[in-house]
């Protein structure tokens, strides 16, 4: 700093902001390490760092105004109300378009960091009035606090449960917003009990009755109007955006402002609506507010309605009648139309604060919507320009009072009583929509509507969907039709009357099992996708369909008596080509000219006996899908052209005997053949008795999923072990293979399973921490040999090991385990030398039932689960030996909620609940000396310098009583015995450092990309494999 302040061309000013900025970086607190030991704060560093780098923020507002103060309220309420420990529920109350929600959204953001599990519910009551709509929001509240985001959720009561059961000991944050009833809270936030201590649970309701009458004791905090000074800034930014103020009076402005009456939604609206019009436009509209001053926020938002352009007000009537929530490609595809200008009325609605845009979906307040449906709902019912309620339209039709006013029809969604209503038989006249000439949108539900003749529709539809709609009948003449979604009908054929339709793109027939034929599509010039899946009757395909330009989606799924296919495929603009299931398809087509845009091509379950040479012309091509095409022998080597292709599927291909080798050299720098970017690759079930193509490696160089089960090969290439970026190979059921060569560096998972023959097996010690999972199951001959299982379960660097499992056939456990009476262990340790204690390893003899097993793990620390593993064995027909490594990382991702500062309750439970638990023992693996460790793994010998735990008796009355400091202290020196490394002979109880779990430096390096610990991993690798929790 002093040679910045003797530097005469620096500006002093800037030199005295930097001395501040560091003074004030100065002054910040950090991490202190003092006599600590220094890895294990850089461990806290890195476990903490992931909690506040991985969330994104919520998008508040455009502007606002007055949040951070109503924030610190809430955030005082928040820590003042109740100890830190508690759970507290806050209710933010208050009526429409005050704020409710973007308070909601700065407080979620303000203080998520604080916890270890986040979730903001937006539109609780939208979304729970539709079918199924409270297992959804169950499902994504588990789903995001828990990943992966595949959360199975069946009915309100199971996801009851599991929210209680995962969260009970999760310091979480959850704000449910705009809930207006109890089953709500009762489905999503029952108790102050489901979750862990120190969470904090907000709602926002408009129902202050809600909170006042819950069974959980809530703090209300009232959301009240912005102060003065707050809504003039907050309209002055909407109405004079970029500080461009137009010359308005201040008594203009004034007045605008009283209007809205410190309401962010009025405010904002009429801002908008203001914006960049000049001063008698201001008081002409204002003086359309001071008849009924009441009335006020209605009438703000008509004003900003009326004020639109007619095509505008045709989108935004549209979007809040019938398309609030769907996606913006969507809606701009069925207005464009309509002959609407969708992208230029889409923004200006956006501009004046109407809808938003969310995650590619348009959303609006829902008092805007309210508006919408108000202004629509004012004519009679004949007069009015759309209709969305099912009740409505039966009425209009069966009752014929429509009118040439009604332009839309759309009926979605059902309620459940509409839904009643459609499974009864609804008969309508066949002119019932004579009178509805105007008619450019009809979307209706599938329901029993019959009439004695074809119902006749008008010629200005735009958009037609009516799942298992009775006969249609068109008039003469050009038609405007744009979609047409007939799925489930009774359609037989298509005749020529298609002529006349010559701008429709979307097609969707699927389920029209009476359909004979597809008609010439060179008559629909402009159509971009064809769904004809699962019409059973259809046999041929036209040939037009093979040479449409501008056809990008094709999907024939499970046309099982699809024979005749076109011979040649020249498609310019085809993207995706299904037909999977079409089990009568004998041949797929030569494709003659390079097709640039097809990415996806399906022919599963198809009857074709080969794939064309010609199929090297698909330059884009990612995935090809040739499951269980049983008559396929072997593919093209052109295959190996295919430089875009990524997942090659030949499962199930019982008579595929070849896989051709690459006749080229894959190392050649000119770009000879070779499978670029094939990550994916399964010949599982395939006929396989020599895999010589995957001798060269450098033509999968990418290859990081392999699947050989089934097949009859005898070895593995040794060259396997160059393929450094394969992960899974999976070999069940290789009855003839007899070795597996040295395995590649970076493996997650090998899966041997029912290798009968197998008589060599790898060392695995030279593999990296990676490795999770090894199955070595019905391996019998293997075993016959006296394989080490040791090494097996704990390779060479074996305190950097994550969660890991192996499951292998046996009826003894290695000597090294310590055997379990009951299957349940119970000890108490302090909280210090968190960097001693590494991992558990668990092992369990079983007894199949029926030739299944199933078993549990279930860990808890002070009476808290903090780990609960369900497994299932299928096919075992003798006893087997499962071992599993679960590393304290794991196990005590939660610590902060669980561990108390100064003794430790630890209980494992192991069940079987299907088939036998034979035999059971576990191990505490602390830190040594690899060397050390080695040795004693090789030579299955327990050494007192590994072991700190003795076998006990673990029956529940005999566990220690945390609360006893007196019973704890006289049962310590038989419960728990450990040698300090450093101090031989003397007991780690003795010199208070007891080992207790904690997360290793390697097991955070290797950890890497999960959210705060290997619990993480554990979870989505296991949800990966069909495991339950």
């Amino acid at each position: 700093m002093a040679k910045h302040e003797s530097d005469s061309e620096n500006d002093l000013k800037a030199v005295e902001i930097w001395k501040k900025a560091l003074f004030d970086a100065g002054n910040l607190s950090g991490w202190v390490c003092n006599d600590a030991d220094e890895a294990e704060v850089i461990q806290s560093i890195v476990r903490e760092l992931p909690i506040h780098l991985e969330r994104t923020p919520l998008d508040v507002a455009k502007y606002p105004v007055g949040i951070e103060s109503l924030v610190e309220e809430l955030k005082s309420m928040s820590q003042k109300e109740l100890d830190g420990d508690d759970v507290l529920m806050i209710g933010i109350w208050g009526p429409g378009g005050i704020g409710k929600t973007t308070i909601a959204k700065a407080i979620y953001n303000a203080i998520e960091g604080q916890f270890r599990g986040a979730i903001f519910l937006e539109r609780v009551r939208e979304t729970s009035n539709n079918c199924n709509g409270l297992v959804e929001l169950q499902r994504r509240l588990l789903s995001q606090i828990f990943p992966p985001k595949h959360v199975m959720v069946c009915s309100v009561a199971e996801g009851i449960s599991l929210i209680k059961v995962r969260l009970y000991c999760k310091k979480v944050l959850l704000v449910l917003d705009d809930v207006d009833h109890p089953c709500q809270l009762d489905a999503l936030a029952g108790g102050g009990n489901w979750f862990g201590k120190g969470s904090r649970i907000f709602v926002t309701s408009r129902d202050k009755h809600l909170f006042t009458t819950s069974r959980c004791e809530y703090c209300v905090y009232e959301v009240k109007p912005l102060k003065d000074d707050e809504a003039l800034d907050l309209f002055i930014c909407h109405a004079f955006p970029n500080n461009k103020k137009v010359e308005i009076r201040n008594d203009l402005i004034d007045r605008a402002v009283h209007y809205a009456s410190g309401l962010p939604l009025a405010l904002e609206v009429l801002g908008s609506f203001l914006c960049g019009r000049n001063e008698p436009a201001w008081k002409s509209e204002l003086d359309k507010l001071s008849n009924k001053p009441n009335e006020n926020i209605d009438r703000i938002l008509k004003i900003s309605f009326y004020g639109l352009e007619k095509n505008e007000r045709d989108i935004f009537l549209d979007i809040a009648c019938f398309f609030k929530g769907k996606s913006i490609e969507y809606i701009t595809e069925v207005l464009d139309g309509c002959d609407f200008a969708t992208t230029i009325g889409i923004e200006i609605l956006m501009e004046r604060s109407l809808i938003r845009n969310e995650h590619g979906t348009l959303q609006m307040h829902d008092l805007v919507e309210l508006m919408g449906k108000n202004i629509v709902m004012q004519d009679n019912l004949g007069q009015r320009s759309r209709l969305w309620l099912f009740e409505d339209v039966l009425d209009i039709l069966c009752e014929e009072k429509g009118t040439e006013a009604i332009e839309a029809i759309v009926v979605d969604l059902l309620t459940p009583k509409e839904k009643n209503l459609s499974l009864e038989e609804i008969t309508i006249e066949a002119d019932a929509f004579k009178k509805l000439r105007d008619l450019r949108m009809l979307i209706f539900p599938e329901a029993h509507i019959s009439s004695e003749g074809p119902i006749r529709l008008p010629s200005n539809l735009r958009w037609l969907k009516w799942p298992n709609a009775p006969l249609l009948k068109f008039g003469f003449g050009p038609k405007k039709l744009i979609g047409l979604d007939l799925q489930k009908s009774h359609i037989r054929q298509l005749d020529d009357k298609f002529k006349h339709f010559r701008v429709l793109k979307h097609i969707n027939f699927s389920q029209c099992k009476s359909l004979v034929s597809v008609p010439d599509l060179s008559l629909l010039p402009n159509l971009e996708r064809l769904n004809l899946d699962g019409c059973r009757s259809l046999v041929e395909v036209h040939q037009s369909v093979a040479c449409h330009d501008k056809l990008k989606f094709l999907s024939l799924k499970f046309c099982s008596n699809l024979s005749i296919f076109p011979h040649t495929l020249k498609t310019k603009s085809l993207q995706a080509l299904d037909l999977f299931g079409c089990s009568k398809l004998k041949k797929f087509s030569d494709i003659l000219e390079k097709m640039e845009h097809l990415e996806e091509l399906d022919l599963g379950w198809t009857a074709i006996k080969e794939l064309p040479t010609s199929v090297e012309n698909l330059l884009s091509v990612k995935l090809i899908n040739l499951a269980f095409c049983k008559r396929l022998t072997a593919l093209p080597s052109s295959v190996y052209k295919l430089q875009n292709l990524e997942h090659l599927i030949l499962r199930g291909c019982s008579n595929f005997v070849v896989f051709p080798k690459n006749s080229e050299d894959p190392t050649d720098p000119n770009g000879n053949p070779r499978f670029r970017h094939l990550y994916r690759l399964e010949l599982n079930g395939c006929n396989l008795s020599k895999i010589e193509f995957l001798e060269n490696s450098s033509s999968f160089p990418k290859l990081a999923h392999l699947d050989l089960s089934g097949n009859k090969f005898t070895y593995l290439p040794t060259s396997i072990n160059e393929y450094d970026d394969l992960e899974h190979l999976i070999m069940f059921n290789c009855k003839q293979l007899k070795k597996i060569p040295q395995l590649p560096p970076n493996m997650h998972m090998l899966w041997a399973k029912g290798c009968r023959s197998l008589q060599e097996f790898p060392d695995l010690s030279g593999l990296s921490s990676k490795l999770l999972s090894v199955d070595l199951s019905s391996c019998r001959e293997l075993f016959r040999k006296g394989a080490n299982t040791a090494d097996v379960l704990l390779p060479k660097e074996h305190p950097k090991l994550g969660y890991y499992d192996i499951l292998l056939s046996g009826r003894e456990m290695p000597e090294w385990f310590i055997h379990c009476k009951d299957g349940s262990i119970s000890f108490m340790v302090p909280r210090d030398s968190h960097d001693k204690f590494v991992g558990l390893a668990l092992c369990l003899v079983l007894g199949p039932e029926e030739g299944e097993v199933g078993c549990g793990i279930d860990i808890l620390v002070n009476g808290r689960r903090v780990f609960d593993l369900g497994r299932q064995f299928h096919f075992l027909k003798s006893d087997h030996v499962w071992m599993t490594y679960l590393p304290t990382s794991g196990l005590l991702c939660e610590e902060g909620e669980v561990l108390r500062d100064d003794r430790n309750h630890f209980q494992v439970h192991l069940e079987a609940y299907k088939g036998r638990l034979k035999k059971c023992g576990f191990r505490l693996i602390c830190k040594q000396r690899e060397d050390e460790l080695r040795i004693e793994l090789q030579h299955h010998q327990p050494t007192e310098t590994n072991w700190p735990l003795e076998e006990r008796d673990s029956d529940e009355d005999n566990w220690i009583d945390t609360e006893d400091e007196e019973s704890s202290s006289e049962t310590d020196d038989e419960l728990i015995k450990a040698i300090d490394p450093e101090n031989e002979g003397r007991s780690l109880m003795s010199a208070g450092k007891i080992i207790v779990p904690g997360r290793t430096d390697a097991c955070l390096a290797q950890e890497s990309g999960c959210r705060s610990c290997g619990h993480w991993l554990t979870k989505r690798f296991l949800r990966e494999r069909g495991m339950r929790f």
